[in-house]
């Protein structure tokens, strides 16, 4: 019996089959580059101390003893076994705050930093990929960023913006941390426009959009993911800061409230150092948590930072 398959019925089979099995090699992919982050010692340290605050986050409402503005306690009291952190000046659960205030954190520094790294991306990959007056233009306003310093630019804008809640904040983080990531992805793009694949797309006549996004995007993930892993940090610390200072909503509860509630209550004199100790060593633990994570992302981008790898064969003796 003859087989009346067309040539053309065999590609559309084909066709149909393909996103089914990149579906199955994707998931391996990530998988592979997951193991070599997981390999890394400092990586799975983070790792592990980012997954505690997460949970922690989730679960405050089960975690925390009391709620997280609950008052009517002794005010600034030392530990006792109902309050194994003490009071506040108003009459709150320390531990519960804290516990409550890994929210704020962890939702600031995921947010912020995703939409960080969006905008870097977008600006990032178009200035690395035109030429001519665009690119002038975008390398203009990045440099602009660039040198304008950080931190002064955060507290003028969240000054100005003052109890707009945490939106402001993480729209003011966001606005002043996205030009360090798009230099770093405009160089790469740049190294990776000269590239075959990237000719040959040219030549078939795709767009610019295309090309950028489907062709030389997935060749970045390592970059892209260590960037959002940075920015994330910078956000934390941001909003701490800013909290701290008395430019955010003061009336949330997040370990930088928590620090500038103690500063005004004059906390150190009293002898209540927990308060400004226990928000101030999450904030650290936090950020250094995804700073760890990214030593694991460097080594998926460059093999020789990976941990475990063979040594050089020694040479064999007679």
């Amino acid at each position: 019996m003859t087989n009346t398959s067309t040539p053309d019925a065999t590609v559309a089979v084909r066709t149909q089959d393909a996103p089914e099995q990149q579906a199955p090699s994707r998931l391996r992919s990530a998988a592979r580059q997951f193991g070599v982050v997981w390999s890394n010692t400092k990586a799975r340290i983070g790792i592990v101390v980012l997954a505690v605050f997460v949970v922690v986050a989730i679960a405050a409402p089960l975690l925390a003893p009391y709620g997280a503005s609950q008052n009517g306690f002794p005010r600034s009291e030392d530990a006792t076994w109902a309050h194994w952190m003490g009071t506040t000046a108003a009459g709150e659960d320390v531990l519960s705050q804290l516990i409550y205030g890994a929210r704020i954190s962890v939702m600031v520094g995921a947010v912020a930093g995703i939409l960080s790294t969006l905008v870097a991306v977008a600006i990032g990959l178009s200035w690395g990929y035109v030429r001519g007056w665009i690119a002038e233009v975008i390398g203009f306003i990045v440099n602009l960023f660039l040198v304008i310093p950080g931190l002064p630019l955060m507290i003028v804008i969240a000054a100005y913006l003052q109890n707009g809640g945490i939106a402001v904040i993480i729209a003011v983080i966001v606005v002043t941390g996205w030009a360090w990531g798009a230099r770093v992805l405009r160089s790469q793009t740049q190294s990776l426009r000269g590239r075959d694949f990237v000719t040959a797309a040219q030549f078939s006549g795709e767009g610019a959009t295309r090309i950028v996004f489907r062709e030389i995007l997935p060749n970045m993930t390592s970059l892209i993911v260590g960037s959002f892993f940075g920015a994330a940090t910078s956000a934390i610390l941001a909003e701490a800061g800013l909290e701290f200072l008395g430019l955010g909503d003061s009336s949330i509860v997040s370990w930088g409230t928590i620090l500038y509630w103690a500063q005004n209550s004059n906390a150190l004199l009293t002898g209540q150092w927990i308060l400004l100790f226990a928000p101030g060593l999450c904030i650290a633990l936090l950020a250094m948590s995804l700073t760890l994570i990214n030593f694991g992302v460097d080594a998926v981008s460059n093999p020789r930072l990976r941990e475990g790898a063979r040594p050089k064969r020694k040479e064999a003796t007679a």
